[in-house]
């Protein structure tokens, strides 16, 4: 009933609109920005962020999703009439054991493949640890990166993944409008300006693994710990030139990637590592009837108080 939950609103068209425009508007200019600019100023650009220290860049880059966060939220409260709640799960309350769950299994699996691909090759692993510097970024990353993560997750898995779905009364549609789109809006990283559009399937692929995760548990707890652990090890484990973030992380790749090797370890982490997430969590949260979560019809809840039903009655007329 996750979907369903936007019946809880008001869900007219032009509170979507706006909704959907001022809170996902730092995508929409990035997309457009990206794909009118020339490579010879999508180059300069990348090397002007690159010369602003490290943490210096990254507060820059986090500190807008602090604002737009709120603004979802204060959008959906007060122009939709609905609480954070029906945002977020179908559930009576917000399952935090479930985030928490999510962020351990991707910390502790992405340290653990860490620590065995450093064993088997470490000649391109150079040890990049300075204390006053990792200092900062521990404390950004873990005050702004749920801001982060919360923007995106409440936008794309909540709002517009329930907004899409009682508009087209159905599972599946949302999931690969949600999906496509995540990932589209990625392209200005600069890995896909380094590597090719082929890292947008990696990016997709991650959208469509988050929306699963979403309907067949019906609420975003473990999605956003996902998403929060994956983002959080970006940043503090390793970092690259290459990365979408540049930060004083521990440890630093310093050998000359090749795009075909990054994107064959993208297609396993698609083909066979993101399986093994969901098949743990369907064993965990005894998750069953895919088909009818995945792609099922939604059918509208009578669930309108008196007082959204004038709203609606005004907006009709």
């Amino acid at each position: 009933m996750f979907i369903e939950q936007a019946y809880k609103g008001i869900n007219s068209w032009w509170r979507v609109v706006i909704t959907t425009v001022c809170t996902a508007g730092i995508f929409i200019g990035n997309f457009i920005a990206y794909f009118m600019m020339s490579k010879e100023e999508i180059d300069a650009i990348y090397k002007s962020m690159g010369e602003i220290p490290n943490n210096v860049s990254l507060f820059i880059n986090l500190m807008p999703f602090v604002f737009l966060l709120g603004l979802l939220l204060l959008f959906v409260r007060n122009l939709h009439h609905r609480d954070i709640l029906s945002l977020t799960t179908s559930r009576t309350k917000i399952d935090y054991s479930r985030f928490f769950f999510s962020f351990a299994l991707v910390v502790l699996s992405t340290i653990g493949v860490f620590v065995v691909s450093y064993f088997v090759d470490n000649s391109n692993i150079v040890w990049n640890f300075n204390p006053l510097k990792f200092f900062v970024l521990f404390i950004i990353s873990l005050l702004l990166f749920p801001f982060q993560i919360g923007l995106e997750e409440y936008l794309f898995r909540g709002y517009l993944m329930q907004q899409i779905g009682i508009m087209a009364r159905n599972r599946w549609f949302p999931l690969i409008v949600t999906s496509v789109v995540f990932g589209l809006f990625h392209s200005a990283n600069p890995e896909v300006a380094k590597m090719g559009f082929g890292v947008m399937f990696f990016y997709i692929g991650t959208g469509f693994l988050l929306g699963i995760m979403t309907l067949m548990d019906e609420s975003l707890e473990l999605a956003l710990g996902f998403h929060f652990g994956n983002n959080l090890m970006a940043a503090l484990l390793i970092t690259s030139d290459y990365s979408a973030i540049h930060t004083d992380a521990l440890f630093r790749y310093s050998g000359v990637e090749n795009p075909a090797d990054i994107l064959n370890e993208m297609i396993v982490s698609i083909v066979i590592v993101y399986p093994i997430i969901l098949f743990i969590f369907a064993k965990r949260y005894n998750w069953t009837d895919w088909k009818a979560k995945l792609f099922g019809k939604i059918q509208p809840l009578i669930l309108q108080t008196t007082n959204t039903t004038q709203h609606n009655a005004s907006d009709n007329l």
